[in-house]
């Protein structure tokens, strides 16, 4: 795989941000740093993939803004999988070099695709599982190689076995790379986070922003250790409900 770029850090200073009519974000911040996987819980329209689309520039901010403080390349995972309904599962990896006029390395893409578990020469997606459909995308997340990475429920699609192979796959090639990972899971935030905010309220605040114990690896969230931090979480999404 590529060498990781130089970590990035994440300032979102005085977000401002509105959703017909109603202000979703008012004089908002959160700083995520460089290297740092930060996962963002919180009832649904809470505001998560919104403030996702804000730092990856889709979401045009009233005041305030995004600033990036070393590389600011930005890969996103959508929730919907957005993946070429005409084209094959490598060739969606390696959609983005394509549209760059760059030569795809489709040995990387291939070797993606079978650590996410799929079939390099898997066909398209109609063809597909939707948990297979969300392992191709993440390994065209993966592919773009970008200081900064944002995933938007990348795992909600796979099965208990399935997924935490996956997660310890990213959690490995995401190192070095600062990322925010939107999840409705408190136990996966536990699993592999090296930071997890909890958003509540309208306009959005942070309602818990709490360490685990740091890892490099995939973390077991049964651990006793994380049983407080576990009910902190559920705690702050209970409030946040």
């Amino acid at each position: 795989m590529a060498a990781s770029p130089a970590a990035t850090r994440i300032d979102i200073s005085g977000l401002g941000l509105s959703y017909d009519g109603t202000a979703l974000f008012d004089g908002f911040d959160l700083t995520v740093e460089p290297g740092e996987l930060l996962c963002l819980l919180g009832p649904s329209g809470a505001g998560k993939s919104t403030l996702l689309r804000a730092v990856a520039g889709l979401a045009r901010a009233e005041r305030g803004g995004v600033r990036f403080d070393g590389g600011c390349g930005v890969a996103l995972m959508t929730q919907d999988d957005a993946l070429l309904p005409w084209a094959k599962a490598i060739d969606n990896v390696v959609l983005g070099a394509r549209l760059r006029g760059d030569r795809p390395d489709v040995q990387r893409a291939a070797a993606l695709l079978r650590a996410a578990g799929v079939d390099a020469a898997a066909g398209r997606p109609a063809t597909l599982s939707g948990g297979m459909r969300k392992r191709v995308a993440l390994a065209r997340l993966l592919y773009e190689d970008r200081p900064v990475a944002l995933l938007d429920e990348p795992f909600s699609a796979l099965d208990a076995i399935t997924r935490r192979s996956v997660q310890a796959l990213t959690r490995r090639l995401l190192a070095g790379r600062t990322a925010m990972l939107v999840t409705h899971d408190p136990f996966e935030a536990l699993a592999m986070a090296d930071r997890i905010v909890v958003l509540a309220g309208s306009p959005v605040r942070i309602a818990l922003d709490a360490a685990p114990p740091r890892s490099g690896a995939l973390r077991d969230p049964a651990d006793p250790a994380l049983r407080p931090l576990y009910l902190a979480v559920l705690a702050a999404l209970e409030g946040a409900a």
